[in-house]
Order: structure tokens, then sequence, then C-alpha cells
């Protein structure tokens, strides 16, 4: 098995977020991939089985557990796959649904992978949960901006969107991990996405990330469609739509998400990033 290591959402090797790709898991079950993502250590690990005709199926592994969609190993793959076999149209089969992705090549030799989500939606937040989830957090409802109400956004994974009132609210994340970790087990969601709105069409985000062994997510593509979905379903931006999306910078590892939204309510959100290979193939 070949062990490929990408940064998605960054031309920067130092920025971006991390991923293991395996170009072919044919015949690796599920207990092995888990152990391959556990000795990578990334946030997630992609493996990608071919069916053939641009067709694949693809499983998501974090250190502790596999997931059913993930943005950046979904960009990450593309890029790798396009490295290899050349730009086009990729049909992925997730355990969230199909997920299309294409891909380009920039003048500079750079890769860009464009996926599209499954339909995403938007559903409330209990009281109780979010009073739950901002005492994990250390928040006071006093942070939160009334422009962007909390809601758990769907686009292939659970995300808690939680907006700030200010960027200084946003940079200070020091949760609890243990208690948010146990909310979120509780509730299926994947990371926590925090977001802080610069402009109309410009955002901050952090994603604690406990279910994946991490303390935070640097881009988390996942999240920024299902926030795209959410900026749609209520309203919070003129649709057809391109917001872009910062995040990674307090952790040092820089990222850029473009989030294309569609006018029309069901349609999948597109996801734009660009993704690099890092140093060395690992081992298997």
């Amino acid at each position: 098995m070949e062990i490929l290591r990408y940064a998605a959402f960054s031309t920067d090797p130092s920025g971006g977020n991390p991923a293991g790709v395996v170009l072919d898991a044919t015949g690796v079950d599920g207990a092995e991939m888990l152990r391959v993502a556990a000795e990578v250590g990334y946030s997630e690990t992609a493996f990608l089985l071919p069916r053939g005709d641009d067709h694949f199926d693809i499983r998501y592994f974090s250190p502790l557990a596999e997931v059913p969609f993930c943005g950046h190993a979904t960009i990450a793959t593309a890029a790798a796959y396009a490295q290899r076999h050349g730009t086009g149209r990729m049909h992925l089969d997730t355990r969230a649904g199909r997920v299309d992705v294409t891909t380009a090549a920039t003048p500079d030799g750079t890769t860009t992978a464009t996926l599209t989500s499954v339909a995403p939606r938007t559903d409330p937040i209990d009281a109780t949960d979010l009073a739950e989830l901002l005492a994990a957090l250390r928040w006071d409802p006093a942070d939160l901006d009334p422009a962007l109400p909390p809601r758990v956004a769907y686009a292939g994974a659970r995300h808690p969107v939680i907006a700030a009132a200010t960027r200084q609210r946003l940079a200070d994340l020091d949760y609890h991990l243990p208690t948010l970790a146990a909310l979120m087990a509780r509730h299926d969601w994947t990371t926590v996405d925090l977001v802080w709105r610069e402009s109309a069409e410009i955002f901050h985000a952090r994603n604690p990330f406990p279910p994946g062994g991490v303390f935070e997510d640097p881009a988390t593509g996942a999240a920024a469609a299902a926030f795209g979905g959410y900026l749609r379903e209520l309203g919070l931006v003129t649709v057809p739509a391109m917001v872009t999306v910062y995040q990674g910078a307090d952790l040092g590892r820089p990222s850029v998400l473009t989030v294309g939204i569609p006018a029309a309510p069901t349609s999948g959100i597109a996801v734009t990033g660009t993704a690099v290979p890092l140093p060395s193939p690992l081992p298997s």
C-alpha cells in the first residue's frame, strides 16, 4: 500500500490541512484502514477504491474512527490522482452519498480541485445543547453574532455553526476537550464550525475536532460545504454566491477555501481548493 501525504487548501506545504491518501486500497478492510490512519496521524486519511470509468468508492478515517465524509481529504485525493493520471472528473461514492470532483492544473503547475457536496440541510439546535456547547467552548451568549444564528449544518457530515461577534473571540480558542468530545459523540457532530464574518463574502473559521483526536482542524472542507448550505437556507447571502473562508491562520497553517453556493435550494455546495504534496510518501 502506497501512502501519500498532501496538504489541502494551500499552495504551500507548510500551510493547509495535511491528509493521508491511498490511491488504491483494493482489498484493504476497515480495520487495516483505521490502523494506517492512526499510523499516519493526520486528522484524516482517505482510501480510494477504483471501480473504473472515473468511478470510485472512498472511505475516510481519522486516527480514532471512520467518518462519512471529509472535504480536505477529498481535495487531497483528487489532486494526488490528477497528478498521477491527469486532470478531469471523478465520481466518488462516500458513506454520505455521491460527491463529484473536478480537477484542473494552473499555469504554475498547482492542482486545483472542486468537490460538489451532497444536498445540504440546516437544522435547529436545541437550547440545552447550545448551552452545553457554549459552556464547553467557554463562550458566553454575549460572544455570539446575532446576525448568524446557531444551527446544525450538514453537507455529508454534521457541524454546529457558531458565529463569533468579534475576531478576537474566534482567536481565543480554549475549549474543554473531554466535555466537548462527549457532547459531540452524543449528537454525531464531526467538528464545530466556529466562524466570524469579516464582510459579506469573507469569513474566518476555526474547527475544534475532538472526534478526530486533534484539538483543531486547520481546514475543513466538509464544514465549509455545510456552512454554504447554512448561508443559503437562512438567506444570509444573495445566491448564487461565492464566499471565501480563511482557516488555520491561528494554528500557523493558513488555508483558503472557496465556497460556491448555487441558487437551487437542494443543489450541492461546491468547495474549491488547491493541494500540494508533502515531502516523501510514508511506507506502509
